[in-house]
C-alpha cells in the first residue's frame, strides 16, 4: 500500500465494492519456508465480513491450513499503468506507476466439506450473472460422479476479513489540469486496460459505491 494520504481516502464500502466486483485476488500467508501465495476467484459476504474462497486440496495453503485458522492477506488489483512525466504538462516531474489495489486481511480457515457445493454454486452465480443474456451455467448441468470427483480435489475455506486497506492511485497528488492532461494521455495508449485507468483518474477516486 502506498503510504501517500492522498491515495489513501476511499472509504471501506468503495474499496470492498471494488474487490466484490473484481472477484479475483492473490491470497498470501506466511509459511515456515517463505511466504505462500495462491491466486483465487471468490465471493463476498453482503456485509463485507468475509470472502469464501476454494483451494486445490494439494495447494500448499490447504495444506497449511490444516493446523488451523492463518493470518492472511487477499491482494485485489485493478488497473494499472506507467505515466509519463512529459504528460503533465509541468517542469521537474519524474515517472511513475498508476494502480488500484486493495488489501483483505485477516484469519483463513477451513470449512467444512458440506459448505463446498453451496459455494461453488454462489461462485458461479455470481461470475455467470455478468455474461448476461447468456443462460447461466449450474453444476446442475455436470453429471453425479463427475461432480463428485472435482469436488473431491478442492476445499472450501474463508477469510474473515478484520481489516480492509486501499490505494487509489490515480494523480490525486498534482493539480487537477496535469491529472486531466495525464489521463487523456493514458486513454490513448493501450494494453493494461488503461481506458478504465484513464476514467478513474478523470474521477479522481472510485465511483460512488
Amino acid at each position: 500500500m502506498h503510504p501517500n494520504p492522498a491515495f489513501r481516502q476511499s472509504p471501506r464500502e468503495a474499496n470492498l465494492a471494488f474487490a466484490r466486483a473484481r472477484g479475483f485476488g492473490v491470497l498470501a500467508l506466511g509459511g515456515p519456508e517463505g511466504p505462500l501465495i495462491a491466486h483465487v476467484p471468490f465471493v463476498l459476504a453482503d456485509d463485507g465480513a468475509a470472502a469464501d474462497l476454494h483451494l486445490v486440496r494439494s495447494n500448499p495453503v490447504a495444506r497449511a491450513l490444516a493446523v488451523g485458522p492463518q493470518a492472511a492477506v487477499l491482494a485485489v488489483s485493478g488497473p494499472d499503468g506507467y505515466v509519463s512525466p512529459d504528460w503533465y504538462g509541468m517542469d521537474d516531474q519524474v515517472p511513475t506507476w498508476n494502480y488500484i489495489a486493495v488489501h483483505l486481511r485477516g484469519p483463513l480457515e477451513l470449512l467444512p466439506a458440506e459448505t463446498l457445493r453451496p459455494h461453488l454454486d454462489r461462485l458461479s452465480a455470481a461470475f455467470e450473472a455478468r455474461l448476461a443474456p447468456k443462460r447461466p451455467w449450474t453444476a446442475d448441468k455436470m453429471a453425479r460422479d463427475p461432480l463428485a470427483r472435482m469436488m473431491r480435489m478442492i476445499v472450501p475455506c474463508r477469510l474473515s476479513i478484520a481489516t480492509v486497506d486501499g490505494t487509489w492511485k490515480l494523480n490525486q497528488n498534482k493539480p487537477e489540469p496535469a491529472r486531466l492532461a495525464a489521463a487523456e494521455a493514458i486513454a490513448a495508449s493501450s494494453g493494461q486496460d488503461l481506458g478504465r485507468l484513464a476514467a478513474l483518474m478523470r474521477a479522481g477516486g472510485p465511483p460512488e459505491p
